[in-house]
């Protein structure tokens, strides 16, 4: 009976341990919600949404390109990640997702949308960050790199890229 005591002591304790190393891992590395706001008047015929999650480096991303847009005829509406599901992309002149990769896989909301809106991922651009840089989902042409501060202007310089075609030709 003392040798079962000592394995179910063990056992506990490794399942103790782990759910310590999750809850911590939880703690560390999950996104801040972000708080939705607005630039420019929501009249103007040029409409950017921005769906992220909250980081210094994402912060740092959304602030170039709404800095970038902000004197030009250009509505945009900054949102976290989960609201993604009420959003109709047709009501968008062009989208930006800047997401990270969790538990090997994107947050559900970004899956969801994107294999919903799937004919329209002509206007859709999306940053997904991850440990080894390289996730995404199959079906996007993703940019893809880590979370590191040094590269904000690099990465948000390549969402600006890929935006301009898209929000000028659809300018009316």
């Amino acid at each position: 009976m003392k040798g079962y005591k000592k394995t179910l002591l063990w056992i506990l304790s490794i399942i103790l341990i782990f759910l310590l190393f999750i809850t911590w891992y939880q703690y560390e590395f999950s996104m801040d919600p972000v708080t939705s706001f607005y630039v420019n008047s929501g009249h103007l015929s040029t409409k950017l949404l921005i769906a992220t999650q909250g980081s210094d480096f994402k912060n740092a991303v959304t602030a170039e390109i709404i800095d970038h847009y902000k004197q030009d005829s250009v509505y945009m509406e900054i949102i976290d990640v989960s609201e993604l599901n009420h959003i109709n992309p047709e009501d968008y002149t062009a989208l930006v997702i800047i997401h990270t990769w969790e538990k090997w896989k994107p947050p559900l909301e970004v899956k969801t949308f994107v294999e919903r809106t799937s004919s329209q991922l002509d206007k859709i651009i999306v940053l997904t960050t991850s440990g080894s840089g390289d996730s995404k989902m199959k079906t996007v042409d993703a940019i893809t790199g880590e979370s590191r501060l040094e590269n904000v202007t690099s990465y948000s310089s390549e969402i600006i890229t890929r935006l301009e075609p898209i929000l000028k030709i659809r300018v009316k």
